[in-house]
């Protein structure tokens, strides 16, 4: 690469490149006489290094090969001035990307309606406030992420981009309404953090593809006394708002408040009570005893105090660690950290009376006996994606049978708790339609089937699930030839002859056949439907039932419509329980100033529409209602 010059000039005669901005042209020159600058020779050895006009590659190899101290010091020059260099030198943009940079996007353009359809949908489906639009954070973002595009104003979300998100949304849910023939509902009335009360709705039904789907219809501003009539008189005008018939509605899930009872009573409508809350009225009625007041106030006292020093918190902590303890918290593992709570308190004077006593432990050990197991079921019978109605029967039996049955190991607080709460959960599911409803929902589930229905019940169950299936399936006969009959006499061949349609030689052979072979009565095939049936076989209690009739649909098409009506009916009212979960987000401290004013509701992402019954002469409600998107 180096060759050697005859006659060598000084390195400090050899002149630099011009116009050079690499750091490695510091070691390297030109003779004085070379003014194309094409021989370049090394200032430490004087050496001739071929490369070509610009390029230092090889400049670079010969110091790290030659000259090792040179080429060090030339790199770290090289690291210096890259750090050094000014942040504002910049390259000269494209003429594109120049055009990118200033000229924004169309309003009507493809791709500013994208991104506005996207911020609205984000600021609906994460519940952000619409001011949100107006912060730099958030405007930086999205212009980090295309400089074209400008935001629109606060107002245009407010009051264009999220009502149109909120029309689309309930175009959608009333075209699948309309395909709906049975469905169940869940109700429920709730007070904001302004104190502002509302009632929602959710329905539940199970489409024709053998899915389970559940929609919230709404969460509707009540401001009127919260009386059995008002709530009623709520719960028809969300159905009609809907379109949805009551003769349609299978049951409605709700908690077992006295105004809910009226209302169901005066709609006329089937009623189920909410499992979550009678098994939390069960216990609370169960643990009504001095030993466990004591006991439970203890723990009480106990989070507080170590929810309110970070000290105390800190050496709980540290205690578990020692102790090889989880570090949970104290709000449900008591028992758990009893050792951890004696050995941080044990030193504190003031909050020694604060360690339980071995008559507290057996008190909390009683209780965690007999109400532990009870977690799981509300857990299960809690979830709206799956059938959790035909699991009502199976669980009282369980719950009596095994779960609520006495041990001799039990202590007598334990087997007191176990007693009393089997009790009052057999009290309240006495009754004969709630009995009823909960026999025909287990007898269609293919799980279950007769398991849990007693032997006296079950020839009502059959002889109700019959006449029902022999009513269906008329009603769908009868209009299934309605049916053909508009469209026979609105087709253009029947309208162009205008006389009598000739009959086809095919036609005659069919009505012989036809009449040549009697069908069975409907009752006759309906029998023979229901035995058929029950001789399956029962499948494992881990399947879903749903998936079983889509695969049998064909083979008892009468009774999949059955199980399509009962097992759509939710064991809690959860969803609703949900719905004012999310009200909550929607209704936070940064929005308490929310307020219905002159017929209008101003808020981040809730769509407002008039409170009106299509039907009535009248509304109900004087003021508006609202959904959030």
């Amino acid at each position: 690469m180096a060759s050697g010059s005859t006659e060598p000039e000084p390195a400090g005669m050899l002149v630099p490149k011009r116009n050079c901005t690499s750091a490695v042209w510091e070691y390297f020159g030109f003779k004085r006489d070379d003014v194309a600058q094409s021989q370049v020779l090394c200032k430490t050895c004087l050496g001739r290094v071929s490369t070509s006009r610009g390029n230092t590659t090889n400049l670079y190899q010969h110091l790290k090969t030659q000259h090792k101290t040179e080429y060090d010091r030339c790199m770290a020059k090289k690291s210096s001035s890259v750090q050094n260099k000014p942040s504002n030198v910049t390259r000269q943009g494209s003429l594109s990307e120049l055009f990118e940079g200033v000229t924004p996007y169309e309003r009507t353009s493809k791709r500013h309606v994208e991104i506005t359809k996207a911020v609205t949908h984000c600021i609906a489906k994460d519940m952000m406030p619409v001011n949100t639009v107006t912060k730099p954070g958030f405007n930086n973002l999205v212009t980090t992420l295309d400089k074209r595009y400008r935001m629109p104003s606060r107002r245009y979300f407010s009051q264009t981009a999220i009502p149109e998100l909120h029309m689309q949304c309930r175009r959608r849910v009333a075209a699948e309404l309309k395909a709906v023939e049975f469905f169940a509902a869940t109700t429920d009335m709730w007070s904001s953090r302004t104190a502002e009360p509302y009632q929602s709705l959710t329905v539940h039904y199970i489409t024709e593809d053998l899915h389970l789907e559940a929609r919230s219809l709404q969460t509707a501003y009540f401001p009127e006394d919260h009386t059995g009539e008002n709530i009623a008189a709520g719960l028809r005008e969300g159905l009609a708002c809907w379109d949805l018939p009551e003769d349609n509605l299978v049951c409605i899930t709700t908690d077992n408040a006295s105004n809910m009872v009226k209302a169901a009573q005066l709609n006329e409508w089937t009623r189920l009570q909410c499992f979550g809350h009678r098994l939390h009225l069960a216990i609370e009625n169960a643990i009504k005893d001095d030993r466990v007041s004591r006991a439970i106030g203890l723990c009480k006292k106990l989070v507080g105090h170590f929810s309110h020093s970070w000290k105390k918190k800190a050496a709980l902590t540290e205690a578990q660690k020692e102790l090889k303890l989880p570090e949970h918290s104290l709000i449900t593992e008591v028992l758990e950290q009893m050792k951890a709570i004696s050995q941080v308190l044990t030193g504190d004077q003031h909050a020694r009376s604060l360690i339980p006593t071995w008559q507290d432990a057996e008190v909390l050990e009683s209780i965690h006996k007999a109400l532990h197991p009870l977690s799981a079921f509300t857990d299960a019978l809690s979830g709206e994606e799956y059938v959790s109605i035909s699991y009502l029967k199976p669980v009282l039996h369980l719950l009596a049978t095994s779960v609520l049955a006495e041990d001799a190991e039990d202590t007598d607080l334990t087997r007191s708790i176990k007693t009393k709460v089997l009790a009052y959960l057999n009290d309240k599911y006495s009754d004969l339609n709630t009995q009823e409803l909960l026999d025909v929902a287990s007898f269609m589930d293919p799980r279950f089937k007769t398991q849990y229905i007693s032997a006296d019940n079950l020839p009502a169950i059959k002889a109700r699930l019959k006449t029902e299936m022999v009513e269906s399936t008329r009603r769908t006969h009868n209009q299934e030839k309605r049916s053909r009959t508009e469209t026979a006499q609105n087709s253009p061949s029947a309208q162009a002859s205008g006389g009598k349609a000739k009959k086809t030689l095919g036609s005659l052979f069919k009505t012989s056949a036809a009449s040549s072979a009697l069908p069975l009565p409907l009752e006759d095939v309906v029998e023979a439907e229901l035995n058929s049936y029950l001789l399956t076989p029962v499948i494992d209690g881990e399947d879903d039932p749903l998936a079983w009739w889509k695969v049998h649909n064909i083979h008892f098409p009468r009774l999949c419509k059955m199980a399509r009506k009962y097992l759509c009916v939710p064991a809690t009212s959860a969803p609703s329980e949900r719905l004012f979960s999310t009200g909550g987000n929607i209704a936070l401290s940064q929005r308490l100033a929310l307020h219905f004013a002159a017929g209008s509701l101003h808020s981040s992402h809730i769509c407002v529409e008039p409170s009106v019954n299509p039907k009535a002469e009248q509304p109900l409600y004087k003021h508006t209602r609202f959904v959030a998107v």
